[in-house]
């Protein structure tokens, strides 16, 4: 290849120029005056929790409190509930049932009391009206059909019931119902695909008999599954049907990994996740049923609660991007889970082990949970704007916001997730990303700049910096929570021209996250 002069003299000029000089300035400018619309807030209407019965726990309540006061989640959904260790049903020695709501109403009566509705999840099956003895997780769940669908269909009904009458039958018409979980996989559920329609059509009927205006819903479904079948059964034979739910991981294989041990790879499809989203919604536009309501009741970037992506600096920027790409499709994106306070495998030995939680078990916030922090800090009001990678809202006081992201998959061919994400990883430059708004009235205005990424509001990397020790001392926990507060990183004051704008450029790093918010100076 023969080159001119004048394209040897730029050759020679890339070469002795630094990497960051090299990398393209990524450009984010919008017009505070050009409004999107209503900011979509499906991404903090409910989050996950693994099981009822943990709900009863004293730091499993302090975590969510503080999560509900940060993240500003609406509705919390777990599995469990009734499941023996809540005590919900037996029968007696005359052969009468019973029904006992004391736990339920524990937990239920401090949700509220936060602030926080149920998602109420049905399952799993009572001991006593079981049809078989298959269980799942450490503290076995039954997951057969019932015996006698008049049984459950009673005791759906009583508990309905119980609800109204204790809550009263506004409130109870605000929260959703959701019968069962993952019923198109084994492991979930011992019945038929036939059975598991049976089961909700019982379960709906008792809760429309209660109260018609009580949202119900299902399949919650592994992997996007069963959403047409589930829209044409309930057309078919006339089930009640208000919404339609399913869950997607974003890795390639299997469900039911506990302990992490088959090496989860994350995906590399760049709509891995979003693209399950898109699918169901085409298929509800499609149905009987075009203007169904949409749940994610369970998503994250791994299906295993040994998996290092859940601590990592990595994951803030993935769930960004993720609910980005799944915005305008889907009526809420409930996170797996909130808390390591989740006892699927059984109570765990370490303080950091890849589980779900945005925190861990003792309450330290990983770099995934200010993804939702500054979520919830965002305007109600969307701009428009060109950039894929970020927000840019105004809320009613004249403020504005920016939140920007960069998400590079870092994983390494025939490398899995647990081999790779344990290791202190430091990410590479990518630049600079510009960021100017336009419209603003002239004067001075408060700046502040928050961010998440590498040793950024990173606890993960400060505990592997510790040597990674299974058990925390005190003193170590309070240090990984002082490495991890939300607080900004940079605050000053800047002046808006007659013209209206205003420019500021950052380094950007390989994953890194920044929420920037513009106050005028009092």
């Amino acid at each position: 290849m023969r080159h001119t002069p004048f394209a040897r003299a730029l050759l020679a000029a890339a070469l002795i120029l630094p990497i960051s000089a090299l990398a393209q300035q990524r450009n984010i400018d919008v017009d505070v005056t050009q409004v999107q619309g209503k900011l979509d807030r499906m991404f903090n209407l409910s989050v996950g929790a693994g099981r009822a019965n943990e709900g009863l726990r004293a730091d499993w309540q302090q975590q969510l409190a503080e999560i509900r006061r940060d993240a500003g989640f609406r509705y919390i959904r777990f599995h469990g509930l009734l499941t023996d260790d809540m005590g919900v049903y037996k029968i007696d020695a005359q052969g009468k049932e019973q029904y006992n709501f004391q736990y339920i109403d524990a937990l239920f009566d401090y949700l509220l009391s936060i602030g926080i509705k149920p998602f109420v999840e049905l399952g799993f099956m009572p001991n006593a009206m079981a049809s078989g003895a298959k269980t799942i997780f450490w503290w076995r769940g039954n997951v057969t059909p019932p015996r006698d669908y008049g049984q459950w269909e009673r005791l759906i009904e009583a508990l309905t019931r119980h609800w109204t009458e204790r809550y009263g039958k506004e409130e109870v018409a605000s929260w959703y119902f959701e019968v069962w979980n993952e019923p198109n996989l084994d492991g979930f559920w011992a019945g038929t695909q036939d059975e598991y329609f049976r089961l909700y059509a019982h379960a709906a009927r008792a809760i429309k008999r209660v109260d018609s205006s009580y949202r119900v819903g299902g399949p919650a479904t592994a992997g996007a599954a069963w959403i047409p079948e589930m829209m044409a059964y309930a057309d078919k034979n006339k089930v009640p049907l208000d919404f339609v739910s399913t869950h997607s991981y974003g890795v390639g294989e299997g469900y039911l990994d506990e302990f992490g041990t088959k090496g989860t790879v994350l995906s590399r499809d760049e709509m891995a996740v979003a693209s399950d989203v898109l699918k169901n919604r085409r298929e509800i536009a499609a149905s009987s049923m075009p203007k169904l309501e949409l749940h994610y009741t369970e998503w994250s970037s791994s299906y295993t609660p040994a998996d290092p992506t859940h601590d990592s600096y990595h994951q803030a920027a993935y769930i960004l991007k993720k609910l980005k790409q799944s915005s305008g499709a889907v009526q809420s994106m409930s996170y797996w889970v909130f808390t390591d306070i989740f006892e699927e495998p059984g109570p765990r030995f370490e303080a950091f082990h890849g589980g779900f939680g945005l925190m861990n078990t003792q309450g330290i916030k990983k770099p995934a949970y200010f993804a939702y922090q500054f979520l919830n800090q965002l305007g109600h009001t969307e701009l428009k704007n060109a950039d894929k990678d970020s927000w840019a809202t105004v809320d009613d006081k004249g403020n504005a916001q920016v939140l920007l992201w960069d998400v590079t998959q870092t994983l390494p061919d025939k490398v899995n997730n647990q081999q790779f994400y344990i290791k202190d990883l430091p990410p590479k430059a990518k630049g600079q990303v510009a960021v100017t708004l336009r419209g603003l009235k002239p004067g001075a205005y408060a700046m502040t700049v928050s961010q998440v990424g590498y040793k950024q509001n990173d606890a993960f990397t400060a505990y592997i910096g510790m040597g990674s020790p299974k058990q925390l001392t005190r003193q170590q926990v309070a240090t990984l929570k002082a490495q991890a507060t939300g607080k900004p990183s940079q605050q000053k004051t800047v002046t808006v021209g007659a013209d209206g704008r205003l420019a500021t450029s950052l380094p950007l790093r390989e994953n890194d996250v920044y929420l920037l918010q513009f106050a005028p100076a009092k």
